[in-house]
C-alpha cells in the first residue's frame, strides 16, 4: 500500500468515518460540534491529496482508484447519518436523495468507461459543487446544537445547511447530467458497427 502523503490524506478520510458516527451517535452538542471539525477536516484533504500529489509528482493508480471512493464512503456515511438521526427536515431529504443517487449514476459511469480506458475529466462546475456540498454537510452535522455551545443560538445553522445542500443539489443535477451525455456519447461510440472515437485522457 503507497505510504507518501497525499495517498495517507486519502486514507485519512476514510478512517474519519468511524470517528465520525461515533461522534453524531453520542447525539451531545459538543459531539455535534467535534463531528462537524472532522468531517470539514476531512473534507478538505480532498483539496491537499490531490495537490500535493501533482505537485510531487506523486500520482499514482492507487490514489487515482481510491480518490472519489474515499469522497463518496464520506458524503454517503453523513447523508446516512442525517437522515437516519433525524437531523434533516422533510424538504431537506429530497436534496439529500438527489446527491446520493447522483453519486451512484458516476460510480457507475465511470467504472464503465473505465472499461474504454476512458476517464471523465472533472469540470469547474463540479467542483463548486463539491465546495457546496461538504459545507452543507459539515454545517448539518453541527445543526443548532452545536451553535448553541458557541454562543451562536441566534444562528439558523440547520436552515442555512438544508439551503446550502439544496443549491449543492441543483448544481449535482446540472453536472450529473453533463457526465451522463458524455457516457452515453462513448456508449454509441462502442455499439457493433460504429467507429470508436479517440478517447479522452483517464482523471482522476
Amino acid at each position: 500500500m503507497p505510504t507518501d502523503l497525499p495517498n495517507l490524506l486519502t486514507l485519512s478520510r476514510i478512517a474519519a468515518i468511524p470517528v465520525l458516527v461515533a461522534l453524531a451517535a453520542l447525539r451531545e452538542p459538543w459531539g455535534d460540534l467535534a463531528a462537524c471539525v472532522v468531517f470539514s477536516a476531512a473534507a478538505i484533504t480532498d483539496y491537499f491529496d490531490g495537490k500535493l500529489a501533482r505537485q510531487w509528482q506523486q500520482t499514482s493508480a492507487f490514489g487515482r482508484m481510491l480518490d472519489p471512493i474515499a469522497d463518496k464512503l464520506l458524503v454517503g456515511a453523513a447523508l446516512m447519518l442525517l437522515a437516519g438521526m433525524g437531523r434533516l427536515s422533510m424538504l431537506g431529504l429530497f436534496p439529500a436523495i438527489v446527491i446520493l443517487l447522483r453519486e451512484i449514476l458516476v460510480s457507475g459511469l465511470r467504472e464503465y468507461l473505465a472499461g474504454l480506458a476512458v476517464g471523465l475529466p472533472v469540470t469547474r462546475l463540479a467542483k463548486w459543487k463539491t465546495g457546496f456540498q461538504m459545507g452543507a454537510l459539515g454545517t448539518l452535522l453541527a445543526g443548532d446544537t452545536a451553535a448553541s455551545v458557541l454562543h451562536l443560538s441566534f444562528l439558523p445553522v440547520s436552515l442555512i445547511g438544508e439551503l446550502m445542500l439544496w443549491t449543492a443539489a441543483v448544481l449535482t443535477l446540472v453536472t450529473g447530467w453533463d457526465y451522463l451525455q458524455a457516457g452515453l456519447r462513448h456508449v454509441g461510440a462502442d455499439e457493433p458497427g460504429r467507429t470508436n472515437q479517440p478517447s479522452e485522457p483517464a482523471r482522476s
